[in-house]
């Protein structure tokens, strides 16, 4: 019995409405996860969370292992006691990170060096497994080996069969009853090495998938092709997770694919630096026309920040680098982006996505879609 369920309830067309249940609640899908990176999502706290909606966190590997390390967060209670969230917790392998610091690869793992104080690390598949295993996650991901695209076909079919020689190592080391370990599927954009790497993860017998080595640079219609490969062939009963995509463009055209669960910094990364995302198209509060707008960022929002205070004061808080107008749009942006895939659930459910989806992007506009970053 694995640690985690999936249950698809209802679809349309080959979009999915489903329930993810894990030790610590439900999520119903599709789903998409704020990114609490250090297990804090930046600027807003776990009852600003609750309030807009969230159901799953993720966190990040490659940072609580540094700081402030996975054995202290063991013997606090894991992840979830640490940080005051009482849902589910999904923590990646930390593979985006690592590869990011241009770290030296050999067949046994990476070496790099850290952030924070510059000193050598060195991260195995086992040594990945083990610090989400401390971390006490209820999903962990197996360490992958990803590059950023364009890059030669090459270079990402080496990458690809490393992640898959990773993953059996990663699953012949995980011990934790309690915590699913997902397999990655990489490739690129490239529909045959997508479609072997989807098949070979499926038969090493994951609970579920997470789609990576994409919003790295690829086009939206070469995402589409890698995703579409990947979608023929994993198994249709397990859940599928793209990861780092959270654009609304994006995630509704991934759903529309048959996918499941969603994360990326973006609306809280654009939020920070003053950006507001809405039903009408996105828009910066730093523009001179909001100093003496009294309205609310959207008016159909009914999330805190909306209900509470005017364009020309979340312009104020921004102009002013006030801490304040982080959480106030931070909060706004995730509400947005929640509800998206909360009413994209209940369009599958009613049998109508697909109208749903364009209707979202026509009221947006054109310019309105932005590609998710991590």
């Amino acid at each position: 019995m694995s640690a985690v369920q999936f249950t698809i309830a209802i679809t349309d067309g080959a979009a999915r409405a489903g329930v993810l249940t894990t030790a610590h609640g439900e999520v119903p899908t599709p789903a998409f996860m704020p990114v609490g990176t250090r297990a804090t999502v930046r600027a807003i706290g776990v009852d600003d969370l609750a309030a807009v909606g969230a159901d799953m966190v993720l966190a990040n590997t490659y940072h609580l292992m540094l700081r402030p390390g996975a054995e202290t967060i063991a013997a606090l209670g894991g992840v979830q006691r640490f940080m005051g969230w009482p849902g589910p917790v999904l923590t990646d392998s930390g593979g985006f990170q690592v590869f990011s610091l241009d770290p030296r690869v050999d067949e046994d793992g990476v070496t790099f060096r850290s952030t924070y104080d510059g000193s050598t690390v060195r991260m195995t598949p086992e040594s990945a497994v083990a610090a989400q295993e401390a971390i006490g996650s209820d999903i962990a991901m197996v360490f992958d080996h990803l590059v950023g695209l364009p890059a030669p076909v090459e270079r990402v079919s080496d990458a690809m069969e490393r992640t898959l020689r990773w993953a059996e190592r990663a699953r012949a080391a995980h011990r934790r009853s309690d915590q699913a370990l997902f397999g990655i599927v990489q490739g690129g954009v490239d529909p045959e090495l997508r479609t072997m790497s989807a098949r070979r993860t499926a038969e090493l017998g994951f609970p579920g998938f997470g789609i990576g080595g994409l919003s790295v640079g690829e086009s939206a219609a070469d995402r589409a092709v890698a995703l579409d490969a990947v979608a023929a062939v994993l198994p249709e009963s397990k859940l599928r997770y793209v990861m780092g995509l959270g654009d609304t463009a994006g995630v509704l055209d991934a759903v529309s694919r048959g996918f499941d669960l969603f994360d990326c910094v973006w609306p809280t990364r654009l939020a920070r630096h003053g950006k507001a995302l809405t039903a009408h198209g996105d828009f910066s509060i730093r523009r001179a026309e909001f100093a003496t707008d009294s309205g609310p960022l959207d008016p159909d929002c009914v999330c805190f920040t909306c209900r509470h205070h005017s364009r020309a004061y979340l312009r104020h808080l921004r102009i002013t680098d006030e801490l304040l107008g982080h959480r106030l749009m931070s909060i706004h942006n995730l509400a947005y982006t929640l509800g998206v895939l909360r009413q994209a659930r209940e369009a599958i459910v009613a049998g109508r996505f697909e109208g749903f989806r364009r209707g979202v992007l026509d009221r947006r506009g054109p310019d309105a879609g932005n590609e998710g970053l991590r």
